[in-house]
């Protein structure tokens, strides 16, 4: 069975890159080790000659709600057939309407799983843990598996740029950036979305306003089974949110999947380009840098990408590549406290920054692209270089009067396949 959607059909957006690297926990061999799957996804998209459209997932609990709201929402945000006069009442109207519609299909696609744990909860009502464990391991285990499943959510953040003006919309803790010049061409980085967790004193009112105790709230690292206050899916913490004590006394469901939104912002000349990250990304960058730094951080090795790359794809990788190198080497000097990192994934979009221009650099771009996706895929340690080479380290013309080939390819298919058949493989790799 194919895992292509007749999403990835639609036009790719020429203006936008994206860069990644698995999650990792540092051992004490030195071997890298993944936690878990790659649980990230992205899209970028031009519906119409007037409109384009960005999303980025930051799943937990597995990689398919991310991949399941990935579809969904793109195919929900086609169909809206958005017009270009449309007001930005009208547009905002549509975004907060599509996270309404992907929570309800995906609420609608674990219904039959739901209706099983409530039949395996009733065999076991009123029966301590331990009688049940002792009594019925099975449906202990089952349970166990259901539970896990029905755990898996996913946070969103979503960009619309239509007619030259951006709409931000997202749930949980995803991040928007848009970097522009002021006046005196000095570059600032204005946050544009919305994170949904338990330091946003906005959402504790809310939470408050439920009958939950904020005084609690405040000390806790989780609300649940989740850290942020909205997002897409995770039935056992909306639909059963009674079964948790720090949540049972709201008069409603605390997690939602309603989305802030903020726009239409008009983009002009001094807009540069537009970031969308997971929070991966952050958490990664926060133990190198100071948490306030963190967007202007990203920011600047951005630009510093720009200058030194000559495509999209190689700006947002060189950033990750930096940003994990640094944290690998923030892990040797502590490794009591650094211990490990989750899955990195930032999106670019370009609105009016100049790439780095060097033709010759262009000819071998492609074979320095695939050595990065390979680095990338293995987590290769801060000692290696997974940038690319200097246009003097390509020794002489071969007889058809190209540039030699100097990597060995063989390892990189093998460990793509490899990635492929153990489902760790992101969906835009899969067709390499």
């Amino acid at each position: 069975m194919s895992n292509q959607s007749w999403t990835d059909s639609l036009q790719v957006c020429t203006n936008t890159g994206v860069g990644f690297s698995l999650n990792q926990v540092y051992r004490e061999d030195g071997n890298h080790q993944e936690e878990h799957y790659y649980e990230d996804c992205k899209c970028s998209h031009q519906f119409s000659p007037n409109c384009f459209y960005y999303a980025i997932f930051d799943g937990h609990g597995g990689s398919k709600i991310a991949k399941f709201c990935s579809e969904k929402l793109t195919a929900e945000l086609y169909f809206a057939q958005i017009k270009d006069d449309s007001t930005d009442d009208v547009v905002q109207k549509i975004l907060r309407e599509v996270f309404f519609l992907v929570e309800t299909e995906y609420m609608e696609s674990v219904g039959s799983l739901s209706a099983e744990r409530t039949i395996l909860m009733e065999d076991i009502k009123g029966l301590t843990a331990a009688e049940t464990s002792r009594r019925f391991p099975d449906v202990v285990e089952k349970l166990r598996h259901i539970n896990s499943e029905l755990s898996s959510g996913t946070a969103c953040a979503v960009g619309l740029i239509l007619n030259n003006k951006l709409y931000v919309a997202n749930v949980g803790d995803c991040r928007v950036l848009l970097c522009q010049t002021d006046e005196n061409d000095v570059m600032k980085v204005v946050e544009l979305s919305v994170e949904h967790n338990l330091k946003n004193h906005d959402e504790l009112l809310r939470l408050s306003q439920l009958g939950l105790d904020v005084n609690l709230l405040k000390n806790a690292s989780s609300l649940g089974n989740q850290s942020d206050t909205r997002c897409l899916g995770n039935y056992l913490v909306k639909g059963c949110y009674k079964e948790f004590k720090d949540l049972a006394p709201a008069v409603q469901e605390p997690i939602t999947a309603e989305p802030d939104i903020n726009g239409g912002i008009p983009l002009d000349e001094s807009c540069k380009f537009l970031l969308m990250m997971t929070s991966g990304l952050l958490k990664t960058v926060e133990e190198v840098v100071t948490a306030d730094q963190v967007n202007k951080y990203i920011a600047q090795c951005v630009v510093e990408q720009f200058r030194e790359q000559t495509t999209l794809d190689r700006v947002a990788q060189g950033v990750i590549d930096k940003i994990v190198r640094l944290h690998h080497d923030r892990h040797m000097s502590d490794p009591a406290r650094i211990k490990n990192r989750e899955d990195n994934t930032l999106m670019v979009r370009n609105l009016n920054f100049p790439l780095h221009s060097n033709t010759n650099y262009s000819t071998y771009d492609s074979v320095s692209v695939s050595q990065t996706l390979f680095n990338s895929m293995n987590n290769v340690s801060s000692t290696s270089s997974s940038g690319p080479m200097d246009c003097q380290q390509v020794n002489g013309l071969g007889p058809d009067q190209k540039i030699k080939g100097y990597v060995d390819f063989n390892d990189f298919y093998v460990s793509l396949e490899k990635a492929k058949k153990e489902g760790r493989c992101p969906e835009w790799m899969k067709n390499l």
